[in-house]
């Protein structure tokens, strides 16, 4: 006699207990801007960056008497916000079918869902995530529902006069370049840091700006040049000190797949909101009338930069 056994499915155990998610980015580039204190509170649509200059002549002294002579001006530039929500319903009876019914309360009725930390703790970072590539990728008229709510960094500083363009020969030889590669990804960096303007060059917060996909390939580069002198704790933050300089280079999901690179002062980025963290806030709550848990978020934002003509961009032709 034996277990005749083949009606039956073979088993693999689906633990109802454990779900796990994968990874999300963050908005570095908010958590940037935040540490330099260029937040912009209580932004309904849009508010603007009050700029003062003023030079100073110099008069030979020696005599009396007063010569009027220089002057000071007063700009503005714009942060206008993107109106931004997000609402999901849920349905806890639609897990009845599946492997989470064993994670459901006894009864028929249900006025919340299983996970529900695990959920909300997924969708913040999701949050986060999509905003960190808006600040710099976002696009009114791109059609794309993500980066369609207001305009980012790459537009803007794209838009302003007087912005340092790096793809040239002065800076880079062989540019302008038309892709960027382990072979010329070291000479890219170091022409964006030759075209920094020399009034801000030495200033403590200028950085480097590029996508992770970009750091990879400098990082690369640099093992391949074997300048192992070089400490670059890649994992830790996806950061270090340009080779010979004081500048700090900063890898950002925000310009994934741009193959841009930007130098600027991170006091020099301005960001719009409603609220101070209010992309961090959210509801989850029963709505009886529908019989559906809901997910609500609602927040503002929006960014720009005060002074154009500090920034080096380098694009691709």
């Amino acid at each position: 006699m034996a277990f005749d056994v083949s009606a039956l499915a073979a088993y693999t155990e689906q633990n109802e207990a454990l779900l796990v998610t994968d990874s999300v980015l963050g908005a570095k580039t908010a958590a940037l801007i935040k540490s330099a204190g260029n937040v912009m509170v209580g932004v309904k649509s849009a508010e603007t960056i009050n700029i003062m200059d003023t030079d100073a002549i110099f008069q030979a002294g020696g005599s009396c008497g007063f010569t009027a002579s220089g002057s000071t001006t007063f700009t503005q530039r714009t942060v206008t916000v993107g109106k931004i929500k997000v609402n999901e319903s849920l349905c806890p009876k639609d897990l009845e079918s599946k492997y989470l019914q064993k994670a459901l309360p006894t009864g028929s009725m249900y006025d919340s869902i299983p996970f529900e930390q695990e959920f909300a703790d997924k969708k913040a970072k999701t949050i986060a995530s999509q905003l960190e590539t808006a600040l710099w990728q976002g696009d009114t008229t791109s059609g794309n529902t993500n980066l369609s709510k207001f305009d980012g960094l790459v537009k803007l500083i794209g838009a302003a006069s007087g912005v340092v363009a790096a793809n040239v020969s002065t800076y880079i030889s062989g540019a302008p370049l038309s892709s960027i590669t382990a072979g010329n990804v070291i000479s890219i960096f170091d022409g964006v840091y030759q075209a920094i303007p020399a009034q801000v060059v030495a200033a403590d917060d200028m950085t480097i700006f590029c996508g992770q996909d970009v750091f990879r390939t400098y990082t690369v580069a640099l093992k391949n040049a074997n300048q192992f002198h070089y400490s670059i704790d890649v994992k830790a933050d996806s950061e270090f000190v340009l080779p010979g300089t004081p500048i700090k280079v900063i890898a950002l999901q925000g310009l994934n797949g741009t193959n841009k690179v930007y130098a600027m002062r991170i006091s020099n980025l301005f960001l719009g909101t409603d609220l101070l963290n209010e992309e961090e806030k959210f509801e989850i709550f029963y709505a009886k009338e529908a019989d559906q848990v809901r997910f609500v978020s609602e927040f503002k934002m929006g960014v720009n930069v005060a002074f154009p003509d500090e920034i080096v961009k380098f694009i691709l032709a």
